[in-house]
Formats: C-alpha cells, structure tokens, sequence
C-alpha cells in the first residue's frame, strides 16, 4: 500500500440530541486511508459505525473534527465518495440500466457515453442480460448488484459501504464477496467498509479496524497478512484463523461491555 493517504479523519466525534438528553455516539477518532486501501469496520451494534461512515459520505456532520478527501474538507454528499447502503436503495420507477445511468445523467454525461459507461459495469457484475429489468424483478443479491454497479459507474474516488451484504443469504453474500474483491483487484478502488460479519472483514479487508462499544473509538487497527488474489479457501489458512481469532474477541470484549453497560 502506498503511503499517500486519501482520506483523513481527524478527531472526528458525534454527539445526538434526544428527549433524554445528549449521547456522545462517537469519541475523537482518527483514521487514515491510504489509496486503494480496503478498510474493513468491526464493532458491536450501536459503536458509532456507521455514524462514522455517514460522516465520511457528508450525511451526516460531525461534532468536532474534520474529514478531508484529497486535502478537501467534506461538508456533504459529493461524487467522489460512492456510497452503497445494506437496503438497496434503487429507484424502483428505473430499468436496471436507468438506475446505473443516474450520476451519469445527473452529470450531464451524453446519453451514448452513459450506457456505454453502464453495460460495461454491467457486464462486471453479471447483469448484462438483465438491463431492462426493473428492481422489483430482481432478487436482493441481483439488487444489490445493481447498486454497486450504480456506485462504481460514477468511478468516485472512494467506496463506502455499510453493510452492503447483510440482507442477503449466506450463499449469495459469499458470492458478493467474491464479485467485489474481484473488481477492487482490478480496479483499485479505495473501499471504506462496515460489516458485523468478522469472516467477510478478514476475507475482504486489507486492514481491519475494530471500533468500542458507544462512544465509538477505534480500539484495534489490524493489516491483514493475506496475500491477493484471495481465494475462498484462504479461509481454511492458520493467518487467516489466527487473525480471525484476535478480532473475535476484540469485538467479543465490547458487545460485553455494551451490554455490561446497559444492563
């Protein structure tokens, strides 16, 4: 990995308002991300997760701190983040191809280029034949093909991604798996990902970062010695279980803590 950081979060911290009062979701955290890095996000429900991710993908704003992508402060949504959620949030009035040609279109991007740009990505995720489809025809995992393909289409500078497979089956996740880590290998693409799932963090990331229970701060930081391409069987290796052992009960220690905590 290179040592050319693209993004930069800087005592980054969220607190909520609520009738009861204030929750500081997340302490001051720092994390660097380097190009083509995939950052894979553990820690228990609630830990500030994917409050982290929203603030990245200027959703949401941050308490104190800053974000920077590229020496640019974030101050809200943009083109340069991609951002796939565990729903898939197409638009269900859209063909397939439609829903991929959206940012394009939005961009101003002549009709011939866009679906050009989207049968190619399309084709990357095993849709080509279902380009006139619309949503509701398609299963979750065929959904959610569709929504990475509408991210990766408008080639932003980062993925950031919260939960993308946790709907799906445990066949089709596994597949999913395979199909993303297929295309970062190819594409590079700089991932920001966040998963309960400690397999998928250890099979897809290059480096793993576990957060606390609330307030959310990053407890654990972990580059993952697995070489690429990776292979499913790379799950049957001693790196892959012992790293797998580490971070499960450095999550384990938390989601103790946080129900410790309200009990």
């Amino acid at each position: 990995m290179s040592s050319n950081h693209i993004l930069s979060v800087r005592g980054v911290s969220k607190r909520f308002q609520s009738l009861h009062g204030e929750t500081l979701a997340l302490q001051a955290t720092d994390l660097d991300v380097a190009e083509n890095d995939f950052i894979t996000i553990l820690g228990p429900s609630g830990c500030g997760k994917s409050t982290l991710l929203r603030i990245v993908a200027g959703l949401d704003t941050q308490t104190t701190g800053e974000v920077q992508l590229d020496g640019r402060r974030i101050v809200g949504p943009g083109a340069d983040r991609g951002m796939v959620f565990q729903s898939y949030t197409l638009f269900p009035w859209l063909t397939v191809r439609d829903n991929v040609c959206f940012g394009l279109r939005e961009r101003g991007m002549p009709r011939a280029q866009q679906l050009e740009v989207a049968d190619g990505y399309l084709a990357k995720v095993g849709l080509k034949g279902f380009a006139k489809h619309y949503p509701k025809q398609l299963s979750g995992g065929m959904q959610q093909r569709t929504a990475l393909a509408r991210a990766l289409a408008n080639d932003p500078r980062m993925l950031l991604m919260d939960e993308p497979f946790g709907a799906l089956d445990h066949q089709t996740r596994e597949l999913m798996q395979e199909l993303l880590l297929g295309i970062w290998e190819s594409d590079r693409k700089t991932v920001l990902f966040v998963t309960h799932d400690i397999d998928e963090a250890v099979f897809m990331g290059t480096r793993v970062v576990v957060m606390s229970a609330r307030p959310g701060r990053i407890k654990l930081d972990r580059v993952v010695p697995l070489a690429h391409p990776r292979h499913y069987s790379i799950k049957t290796t001693p790196d892959f279980a012992q790293l797998k052992a580490e971070l499960t009960e450095a999550v384990r220690e938390e989601v103790l803590a946080a129900q410790a905590a309200n009990a």
